[in-house]
């Protein structure tokens, strides 16, 4: 026959009395007793290991009893009050208990403020949103809940975790293309991150850097931190950029003037559109796109000058923008990618989506005191990214992508040998 129990059937332990006269009229407050004193009892066990019984001998501890002071410790992202016992070394230091510092190693505190402020819940809401004003667990003065304490532990561990992420090692990631972007924070800010694809077709942030506009120094600083961090700049791979020429001067100085660079689509078409008259948009639009879908990258070359050459009359400087770009427009069709992988490949979509995220985490912030503050909180709106990061669309294709990056490397490295071999004769 099964046993039927029920809450007035069950014995409660001596110091969960208190708990269970509870539990009808308060869950929360239920779960909070129950947890403190089991807390407690734990404490008690670990002074009991160390000095001996209350009032006992014991041939072999490690200090003896101290008394027992009030401490906090985190519950549902503020504090509570919890009985802590103290015991002192024979040399007369505070010796720590290992419960006590497993619990305070857990930080939750810091991670319901991060986690919170990072779904754009204000430091002025933290306090409703971890206490309900009509629940059985109120909020109190000095209970962390406050706007400042807030504030202070997602300082603390948003700097801590963009330190870790920025010295992570690089060389273990099989990468082969790397996305670089700007992000504009205020009027004399700009950030500059880097998002890597590799081989599985997952993608990873790789790093970040500030600077006063998206210059070549700033890029190079950039890549200077990933190299550094185990990128080696001798394999080949696809550097895909928004169209900035310090982006692409130093990925050519850094990684060699034949290093394939694609240029973003989706940027060009729109820059070249917003130029001209509407009654040409949707020609032109369709014209450029008809070039990027033909897998023969000369034909497609051979459309973008007819093109120019159409609208030379009308708009000369946009004709030359066409002309003087076409070469990294069309990397993905030089290398011969599938139309699926083209697609996915021929854009910033990647970096643009994580930097939209970055803007939505960002956008309860008002005044940006430094660019300090601007760098914990971009790198934590990327790594936020980086938990919804999908793999990419074409990513089974991307061996074609490999076996391409090769080829590239070995044509141009045979090349370079063949035109130095004459100036050694």
């Amino acid at each position: 026959m099964r046993n039927i129990t029920t809450l007035s059937a069950m014995t409660p332990m001596p110091g969960l009395e208190a708990a269970w006269q509870d539990v009808n009229g308060s869950f929360e407050r239920f779960c909070l007793t129950a947890g403190i004193d089991a807390m407690e009892r734990m404490l008690c066990e670990d002074a009991q290991r160390l000095a001996g019984p209350r009032h006992g001998r014991m041939a072999e501890r490690a200090g003896h009893r101290w008394g027992a002071t009030k401490c906090k410790i985190g519950f549902q992202g503020g504090k509570v009050a919890v009985r802590r016992p103290r015991v002192r070394s024979h040399a007369g230091h505070e010796v720590q208990l290992p419960t006590w510092q497993a619990a305070r190693a857990e930080d939750w505190l810091g991670r319901w403020a991060m986690n919170l402020m990072l779904i754009n819940v204000s430091t002025r809401k933290l306090k409703r949103a971890v206490r309900l004003p009509e629940g059985d667990v109120p909020a109190t003065a000095g209970d962390g809940t406050s706007k400042s304490a807030a504030s202070r532990r997602f300082v603390a561990l948003s700097a801590e975790r963009m330190a870790e992420w920025m010295a992570a090692d690089l060389s273990r990631l099989d990468l082969l293309v790397i996305q670089i972007d700007g992000l504009h924070i205020g009027h004399d800010l700009v950030l500059v991150g880097a998002l890597g694809i590799d081989g599985e077709g997952n993608k990873h942030p790789l790093g970040l850097v500030e600077g006063a506009t998206e210059n070549a120094a700033v890029v190079q600083a950039l890549i200077d931190n990933l190299i550094e961090r185990g990128l080696d700049p001798k394999v080949c791979r696809l550097f895909i950029v928004d169209g900035a020429k310090a982006l692409t001067k130093v990925i050519r100085s850094t990684f060699g003037r034949h290093t394939p660079i694609q240029r973003c689509q989706i940027h060009k078409a729109r820059n070249v559109i917003e130029r001209l008259p509407k009654p040409l948009h949707a020609s032109v639009r369709k014209a450029l796109r008809q070039a990027w879908e033909l897998d023969d990258a000369d034909k497609a070359e051979r459309l973008l000058r007819n093109l120019a050459r159409r609208l030379e009359p009308e708009a000369p400087g946009v004709a030359a923008s066409i002309l003087e770009g076409r070469d990294e427009m069309l990397t993905v069709n030089r290398l011969g990618l599938p139309t699926q992988l083209r697609r996915s490949l021929a854009c910033t979509n990647s970096i643009e989506n994580m930097m939209g995220t970055v803007r939505r985490v960002c956008r309860n912030v008002k005044r940006w005191r430094n660019a300090a503050m601007a760098l914990r909180w971009t790198a934590a709106g990327m790594m936020e990214a980086a938990k919804g990061f999908r793999r990419l669309k074409a990513h089974k294709q991307l061996p074609t992508l490999r076996a391409a990056l090769a080829a590239h490397q070995a044509k141009h490295t045979t090349r370079h040998r063949l035109e130095e071999d004459p100036k050694a004769a």
